[in-house]
């Protein structure tokens, strides 16, 4: 009988990863994700700010990782986890809000550490001219950045989506991507 990885606490995560994309071994990937959850659980907190829906959250973000795990290469699966966490928060947010938003990380650098609730009241004022300067974005890059960053769409369902030809949606994301920098570097300053 085969001795599974997810057994052994000594295992990495990219020998955890693996196991599930070779076996489909869900325990793999549970353990996997247990290893990372207080910080899936602390970044859901400082968006939501309520205890019962980071909870939630944390539950709701395992189930999207069995689909999103085997669509995507994976190098370091924590930074990766903590991307679809934040996404899954502002995607979230956004509904409830029926804001635009995107999430600031793809154009602002905060430090590493992502238990300090120090950082909080800076990343809001970040997240708030982030959203005024997608508002200031031609729609053309406003509806390629929705759907590219947020919504985790591939070039070629953007173009699908919006009706532009790939060539138009890689470089309205990208002049997108670079008017945002622009922007926030201008009000950061």
């Amino acid at each position: 009988m085969k001795k599974y990885l997810s057994s052994d606490p000594a295992a990495t995560d990219e020998q955890l990863l693996a196991e599930f994309h070779d076996s489909g071994n869900l325990r793999a990937l549970a353990d996997l994700y247990t290893r990372h959850s207080e910080m899936v659980y602390y970044v859901c907190y400082r968006y939501f700010k309520e205890r019962e829906r980071s909870k939630d959250a944390v539950m709701q973000i395992f189930e999207e990782l069995i689909i999103k795990v085997d669509k995507q290469e994976i190098k370091d699966f924590p930074k990766w986890l903590y991307v679809v966490t934040k996404n899954h928060c502002l995607m979230a947010l956004r509904r409830n809000k029926h804001n635009f938003v995107v999430p600031v990380d793809d154009f602002v650098e905060f430090s590493a550490n992502l238990h300090q609730e120090d950082n909080a009241h800076e990343k809001e004022e970040r997240l708030s001219l982030l959203e005024d300067c997608v508002q200031r974005l031609p729609e053309k890059q406003k509806v390629t950045v929705d759907l590219f960053f947020l919504q985790e769409k591939c070039y070629k369902e953007v173009a699908e989506i919006s009706g532009y030809s790939l060539k138009e949606v890689k470089s309205f994301i990208q002049n997108g991507k670079r008017n945002l920098k622009i922007c926030m570097e201008r009000h950061v300053e």
